[in-house]
This record gives C-alpha cells, sequence and structure tokens, in this order.
C-alpha cells in the first residue's frame, strides 16, 4: 500500500490480523485431515497431497504479484477480495461431494490467502514508524507463527469427533464477520493508480516459483532422479533468471530485485533461508518419529507441540519491544544458539526418549525461534526504501515458501536415504551376529525391529544436517546491523 498514514489505525490492524489469523488457522487444520479424505474420496497419499502442495504453489505463483497489486489497490479492496475469495472457497470446501472440487476450493483459497500476509505486513510498516515496528511485528508474529501452532491439536480433537468437513465449516462464521467488518470499517484511502502490471513477469513468475516449488516438494515422494523433480527444478530456475533480469529492465517491475541492494535485507533474507530450511526439521520429522515410530496419536501429537506455540505467542511482542530498544543482534545471536543446541538434542532421539523431554526440547526450541525470526526480517525491512516496502514484503513472503519447500524435501529426502542406508547395515550386522539365520517369524521380527531402529536414525541424521544449517544462520548473524531508516548502524 503506498499511502501513508500519520498514526496507526488500529481498527484497521486488528481487522486485517483477524483475516490473517482465520486464513493461517484454517490452512493448518487441514493437514491432519489428510488421511480422512484420503479415505472417503478413496485416492492415493501422493494424490491427497496435492490439497497442500496445490495451495503452496499457488501461494508461490500469486506472492510475487502482491508487491504491484498493494501499489495499484487500496488495503480496503484487496482485503476484500482476498477474505471474499477465502471464504468462498472454505464454504465450497465444507460441501465438496467429490475430491476434485475440494482441490479446486483449496485453490481459491490459496488465491485469498496469498493476498492476505503481505497485505498485513506492508501495512504494519506503512503506518508504525521505525523506533515502533519491532513491536508492531511482534503482532505480527502472533498471527503467524500462533495460528499454524495450535491448529494440529485442534484439528486432532475435532478428527476424533467429527467429520473433516467441519474443520472447513466452522470456520466460516467467523470469516463472514471479519468480511462484513472489513467492509464497513474499512476506508479507501489511495488516489486512481493507472498502473499495469507486466504479462510476461506474471508468467515468467509461475513458471520460476511455481517450477521451484514443485520440484521440491515432489522430491522427498518420488525422489531427485524423477524427470518430474529435476525438470521443473531447471525450467523454475531458468525462469527465475529470466524474470530478474526482465525486472531491471521494466520501468515499473512487477517485484523489484533492487531491494538486494540494501545489505542488511539482502542479510535478513540469508538468514531467513537458512532458519526456515532449519525450522522444518522439527515440523516434518517430530510427527513421524511420534506417530509412526513412538504410536502416540495425532491430538497428542499436536499436544506436544502447544506448550512451544504458546511461549512463541506470548514472547512475540516482548521481542518486538526489546529490538525495538537494543536492536537484533543480542536476540539472533541468543535465540540461534538456542535453535542450534536444542535442534543437536533431538539428533539424539532413541525408542524411550520422554514425552516430558521432547515437550521441553521443543518448547524452548521455539523461544529460540521466537527471539530471530521477526527482528531479523524486522532489521532488513527498516533499511529499504519506503517505497519498496511492498517488494521488500512480497520477497519476504516468497522466500519463506520456497525456502520451506527446499528445507521439507531436502530433509525427508534426508531422512529417507539414511533410513534406507541403516537399514542395509543393520541387517548385515544382525545377520553376520546370528549363529543362524533367522527364518519365518523371526525374521520378520528382526526386519520390523530393523526398520524401526533405521527410522530414527534416518530421522537423528536429518536433525544433524538441520543443526548445520542452524549454525550457518549463526555465522550469517555475525555481520548483523541495526539499522534505522535507510541506514545501518555499527551496533
Amino acid at each position: 500500500m503506498a499511502e501513508k498514514q500519520s498514526k496507526p489505525s488500529y481498527g484497521l490492524l486488528a481487522i486485517l490480523m483477524t483475516g490473517a489469523f482465520v486464513a493461517l488457522l484454517s490452512n493448518t487444520l487441514l493437514n491432519i485431515a489428510l488421511p480422512a479424505i484420503m479415505n472417503e474420496f478413496k485416492v492415493s497419499p501422493s494424490t491427497v497431497q496435492w490439497l497442500s502442495t496445490g495451495y503452496m504453489l499457488v501461494n508461490g505463483i500469486l506472492i510475487p504479484t502482491t508487491a504491484f497489486l498493494i501499489q495499484k489497490y487500496t488495503a480496503r479492496r484487496l482485503f476484500l477480495i482476498a477474505m471474499g475469495l477465502f471464504t468462498v472457497g472454505t464454504i465450497i470446501g465444507g460441501f465438496a461431494p467429490t475430491f476434485s472440487i475440494l482441490l479446486a476450493a483449496r485453490m481459491i483459497q490459496a488465491s485469498g490467502a496469498a493476498l492476505i500476509m503481505p497485505l498485513l505486513m506492508n501495512v504494519l510498516y506503512t503506518t508504525f514508524p521505525v523506533e515502533k515496528r519491532g513491536s508492531a511485528m511482534g503482532m505480527f508474529g502472533i498471527v503467524m507463527i500462533f495460528a499454524p501452532a495450535i491448529g494440529p491439536t485442534l484439528s486432532g480433537w475435532i478428527i476424533q469427533h467429527y467429520n473433516w468437513s467441519v474443520l472447513f465449516l466452522m470456520m466460516v462464521p467467523l470469516m463472514v464477520i471479519v468480511w462484513i467488518l472489513g467492509f464497513f470499517k474499512l476506508r479507501d484511502t489511495k488516489e486512481k493508480n493507472e498502473k499495469k502490471i507486466d504479462a510476461l513477469s506474471v508468467v515468467l513468475s509461475a513458471l520460476s516459483f511455481g517450477g521451484i516449488l514443485y520440484g521440491f516438494s515432489s522430491a522427498g515422494n518420488n525422489g531427485w532422479s524423477a524427470p518430474s523433480v529435476y525438470l521443473t527444478i531447471i525450467v523454475g530456475v531458468l525462469s527465475l533468471v529470466w524474470l530478474i533480469l526482465r525486472q531491471f529492465k521494466l520501468s515499473e517491475p512487477m517485484l523489484d530485485f533492487r531491494v538486494y541492494k540494501y545489505p542488511m535485507f539482502a542479510l535478513s533474507s540469508a538468514i531467513s533461508i537458512t532458519l526456515n530450511m532449519a525450522m522444518f526439521s522439527a515440523m516434518l520429522l517430530m510427527p513421524i518419529y511420534l506417530q509412526n515410530i513412538r504410536g502416540i496419536s495425532a491430538m497428542d501429537s499436536g499436544l506436544l507441540m502447544l506448550p512451544g506455540a504458546l511461549i512463541m505467542g506470548i514472547m512475540m511482542p516482548i521481542t518486538g519491544k526489546i529490538f525495538d530498544k537494543f536492536g537484533p543482534k543480542a536476540l539472533a545471536y541468543t535465540g540461534l544458539v538456542i535453535v542450534i543446541v536444542m535442534t543437536y538434542l533431538f539428533s539424539q532421539l532413541t525408542d524411550s526418549t520422554g514425552y516430558t523431554h521432547l515437550v521441553v526440547i521443543y518448547s524452548v526450541r521455539m523461544l529460540g525461534i521466537s527471539m530471530v525470526m521477526m527482528p531479523i526480517m524486522t532489521n532488513g525491512l527498516n533499511q529499504i526504501s519506503p517505497a519498496l516496502i511492498p517488494h521488500g514484503t512480497a520477497m519476504n513472503s516468497t522466500i519463506q515458501q520456497v525456502s520451506g519447500a527446499i528445507g521439507a524435501s531436502l530433509l525427508v529426502t534426508i531422512m529417507s536415504n539414511r533410513t534406507t542406508t541403516h537399514v542395509k547395515e543393520m541387517m548385515a550386522e544382525a545377520m553376520s551376529n546370528s549363529a543362524t539365520a533367522p527364518t519365518g517369524a523371526a525374521l520378520q521380527q528382526l526386519q520390523q525391529h530393523v526398520t524401526m531402529e533405521a527410522t530414527i536414525s534416518g530421522i537423528n541424521d536429518s536433525f544433524l544436517v538441520s543443526t548445520g544449517i542452524a549454525i550457518v544462520s549463526l555465522i550469517l548473524a555475525l555481520f548483523i546491523k541495526r539499522t534505522t531508516g535507510g541506514k545501518a548502524e555499527a551496533k
């Protein structure tokens, strides 16, 4: 949004944040319901996964266009369109009679959700002065982290007692209320804007971010040697290079990559990418360990993550105030050391690791992440010029999607490959130590035991790699300088 306001509009922020919270919560509720949906519509795991993959693809394709849309249209118009699309998609999803209609509903949801988060972040930056942006981003952090964190627990409880369609329909009344509030309370303050979007840039954006996201997302299931993986990644990378070169030639670029001429913004992007990749390790690997290895229910798995979510929600405003007063360095160093230590502890899992022990490690790890994510992002955005803020927020949202997909596929692939290696090694060792080769039930029991132990070892190896990625974040953080409205201070 190009327009500035003399003071923050807390009514506007409350409406936008409520809309963002509902959108994020509705999205994360569905993940744990995928098995139930798979059974009802009689589709395969790879097919049902498209409800998540397709959603992410639409987000990745549309988010880069939000910088242009925010500059051209008012916050009110964009918010009403975004919430309207999300609400329509949610209603269709709740009553979907077939899987194809449910998938279409998810795509409609994603087209609305793609607008909401960059719009909210941009409003925060254009309404709050530099010295208060840390606190504002702390409020934003509550929405960004808290909603996805409580989603699995709430979804697990609903799936145990009701049909999966309730996950859609229960959100509709709140969405309608938020849309009505936005319609009557938000005001158009922007003058008419004649900007036109470059059609080729939109196509290149779809090919680049869509190709990269799809390729990396498919790698976990299909393997890196599958043409559907490496060809789409190659197309994505080549299209991204073309997109970047084209943006520098346009007088009004769709997504201005000149934001990376600001060193602290470029550094914040690099840290966010590595931290996002490391963060996905616990989010992906813990459910596999808890449910597949330990036999812990989906609801109890979600409950394990709830204290960490609460800590993160409480800490976000606190770290925002600390950032406003002292800057990002102390927060980033402390938070990243915590993340590194806790991630390493996750690499020491066994078949008898205590539930309470896991809760503590996960919760402390989330504390560390809360000290890093928002301060780093805020510090980077503080340095860029006001005209580039919409491009900076769109860029941040885009790299979160892409780095999340890369991190997820990388860590799952490492886990799968290392598990296969450990199975071979453990079976060979068991056979060599056995006086007589086991057969029948004894062989089957041995294979089950070896597979379980090998999977735990594979998960531990993946957490070790995640620890290394977090160490890279800490090394990058050594170069942080505090920014104050377009300048970087030495402290």
